[in-house]
């Protein structure tokens, strides 16, 4: 049961983390300001579901991993202090500030540098916990590290 609750958390954490990114680049490039206003409004209200199931995520696994810190599991562990750290210092409050800011349609430079890092630092974490999800699926048999050319 633990495996499960591990396996749905990291799929709905990377695919909300993909979610906010995509709809963020998408607004910025097609929409006019009105519609990128909701959107970095709305953001913040996705991390009701984000925060648990990264909780639960790192839970499960610091459970799953019964204490062993090589190996893949020790990887994993540090790209998900990464994630965390990326997450709280710079995600949370640049998507708070970015919020407060399209609320008062304070379109400006900085807005925009503020934006460029949030979107760089939201990258940063779907790749890693992508790279999480790789090596979990081969820690557990269902995915077979690929051989180069022979």
């Amino acid at each position: 049961m633990l495996r499960v609750v591990h396996v749905i958390a990291g799929l709905i954490a990377i695919l909300m983390i993909a979610i906010f990114w995509v709809s963020t680049a998408l607004s910025e490039i097609f929409a006019p300001p009105e519609v990128v206003a909701a959107v970095k409004t709305a953001i913040p209200w996705g991390f009701l579901v984000l925060i648990p199931a990264l909780m639960a995520t790192g839970g499960s696994g610091f459970i799953l991993a019964d204490g062993r810190r090589t190996g893949l599991i020790g990887v994993k562990s540090r790209r998900m202090q990464v994630v965390a750290a990326n997450g709280l210092l710079i995600l949370l409050p640049a998507a708070l500030f970015l919020a407060f800011r399209a609320r008062s349609a304070a379109f400006d430079a900085t807005f925009y540098a503020i934006q460029a890092l949030e979107l760089a630092a939201g990258l940063v974490n779907v790749t890693l916990i992508g790279l999480n999800l790789r090596d979990g699926l081969r820690m557990t048999g269902r995915l077979r590290r690929q051989r180069g050319p022979a």
